[in-house]
């Protein structure tokens, strides 16, 4: 029996759809949920996305998105960006104020859609007193993030064991759990011990109307680069699971190498926030000291975050999207310079190792290694018609990805799910 999805509440709690991308807690999955509910709501389906309020000055409701999407702006704690960590004492608050909201306008909801741990454990307060069915997508697992991390420090631990017993616990009473990848189902089922028959494979999607290939010539005259240089490109946040130092030791052993390969080639890091480098802990500084060890300055540049607009002429400039990442859930930013028929050069880990077609649409590399990485960009630079190959393949599989197919599958699932049965247990508490 399936049901009818006329109005989604999309759960987003600690980071904005609205926000600029390549922040500490901006990437794929704002993408995901800001152009999901746009295709949803060309079918007519209403979504309301509750995210937490983080700037008082910003109205609490705003309808820009799209026609029928409303971003939801829920006070709960200072409204003021927080860590992670300081945001989930006040998930409580965060469930009162929806709970209120919803009351107070007479809304209902088909199904919730969460994203992230905290939002899953807000999901499932709701689910209570909604009693509609929830679907749980995680963008990144705990406890793979821990092992690649290794172990934290002792004022850490403590949170990452409570959102990995989150996770856990999620998994075992949601309606149905959406992964990106076949590795990320096989993640679930071997780190959490998942429910198997619960577990849905769909990937997220991307927007060709607005990534799509465009005269290269053109592209970088948008964004100021003179056409006769070369751009290798990196979008991403600035965190050391990204890899960006691999990408810098690669681009010193090209020099070193191969210095004629990098005449007139520029390395472009997109991401993060400039004055983060005036903190000394922080990633960047630690990156751009790195950069002046190596005397990478006129070849390697730091520019910050780019909005997506500004994006797709990157991608289109770039001779290629290099991503060396330690772990990626999925890889949208790959994705979304394959929709513009730019290789991609990408550790073969979690979604890259699927999404990327070795030889075909770019290469894959071993996680932390400079020299293999180096190799790779080489093949790109220097044999420009495998380049114009890979970039047409890439294009071609990117295809499969579009938004309508996505949407299509999602809504299957949807309305499927029956409602859930009552719960007697209470909802966990944040402690």
């Amino acid at each position: 029996m399936t049901r009818a999805i006329q109005r989604i509440a999309m759960l987003s709690v600690h980071t904005c759809p609205l926000a600029t991308l390549g922040g500490k807690k901006t990437g794929g999955m704002n993408v995901y949920v800001r152009d999901l509910s746009r295709e949803l709501a060309r079918r007519g389906i209403a979504v309301d996305i509750f995210t937490r309020s983080q700037d008082p000055c910003q109205p609490h409701i705003n309808d820009t998105l799209a026609d029928g999407v409303r971003v939801i702006h829920v006070p709960t704690g200072p409204e003021t960006p927080l860590e992670t960590t300081a945001v989930y004492p006040h998930l409580p608050q965060f469930v009162d104020n929806t709970l209120t909201y919803a009351a107070d306008n007479q809304l209902h909801y088909d199904i919730i859609y969460s994203h992230y741990w905290l939002s899953g454990w807000v999901a499932h307060a709701l689910r209570a007193v909604w009693g509609v069915p929830v679907a749980q997508m995680f963008h990144t697992l705990g406890q793979m993030k821990n092992r690649i991390a290794g172990e934290p420090p002792d004022s850490s631990r403590q949170l990452r064991d409570i959102r990995v017993f989150t996770e856990t616990d999620i998994m075992s009473w949601a309606d149905v759990l959406i992964a990106a990848t076949p590795a990320e189902r096989a993640q679930m089922l071997w780190l959490y011990q998942a429910p198997r028959q619960k577990i849905q494979i769909v990937p997220p999607g991307v927007d060709l109307t607005h990534f799509q290939p465009m005269d290269q010539a053109v592209a970088k005259t948008a964004i100021g680069i003179p056409p006769q240089h070369r751009m290798l490109l990196f979008v991403g946040r600035i965190e050391r699971l990204k890899g960006i130092e691999t990408l810098l030791q690669a681009v010193e052993l090209i020099r070193s190498h191969h210095p004629e390969a990098l005449r007139d080639v520029d390395v472009t890091i997109i991401g993060g926030d400039l004055a983060e480098a005036e903190e000394p802990d922080s990633e960047l500084s630690r990156l751009q000291a790195m950069q002046r060890e190596l005397q990478l300055h006129g070849l390697v540049s730091f520019i910050g975050a780019r909005d997506q607009d500004r994006l797709r002429y990157y991608y289109n400039a770039a001779e290629a999207l290099i991503m060396p990442s330690d772990y990626e859930s999925f890889g949208m930013v790959a994705l979304e310079a394959m929709a513009c028929g730019t290789p991609v050069i990408a550790s073969e880990v979690g979604g890259l190792a699927y999404l990327i077609r070795d030889g075909y649409t770019g290469f894959h590399v071993p996680v932390r290694e400079p020299e293999a990485l180096a190799d790779r960009i080489l093949s790109i630079l220097e044999r420009p018609e495998l380049r114009a190959s890979m970039s047409q393949n890439a294009r071609q599989i990117a295809q499969e990805y579009a938004w309508p197919l996505i949407a299509d599958r999602l809504l299957e699932i949807f309305a499927g799910l029956p409602a859930p049965a009552p719960e007697s247990r209470r909802p966990l508490t944040a402690v």
